[in-house]
């Protein structure tokens, strides 16, 4: 009885930590945030964007960096936060 009770523990354990880490990730908003990084670099190299025009998007990437780690400060990023971000 004291096996299974253990085990029912540490599976609930398990199942309780996958949910808190799945609720706190936005793997959509990190793959948008790192492709707009790569074409901000390609930009600034192959001169379609000025350093201006860089930094003013460099500056959006940082907002929406702060946002996400505001919609994760809770351990729970809402569906709606998702969508603001």
């Amino acid at each position: 009885m004291k096996r299974f009770v253990s085990i029912l523990l540490i599976a609930m354990f398990v199942l309780a930590l996958s949910i808190s880490v799945s609720a706190q990730s936005t793997p959509g908003v990190d793959n948008r945030q790192h492709r707009q990084q790569k074409r901000i670099k390609q930009g600034v190299k192959n001169g379609s964007l000025t350093k201006r025009e860089a930094a003013k998007l460099e500056a959006g990437q940082a907002k929406t960096r702060k946002m996400e780690r505001k919609a994760k400060a809770d351990g729970i990023v809402t569906a709606s936060e998702r969508a603001k971000l």
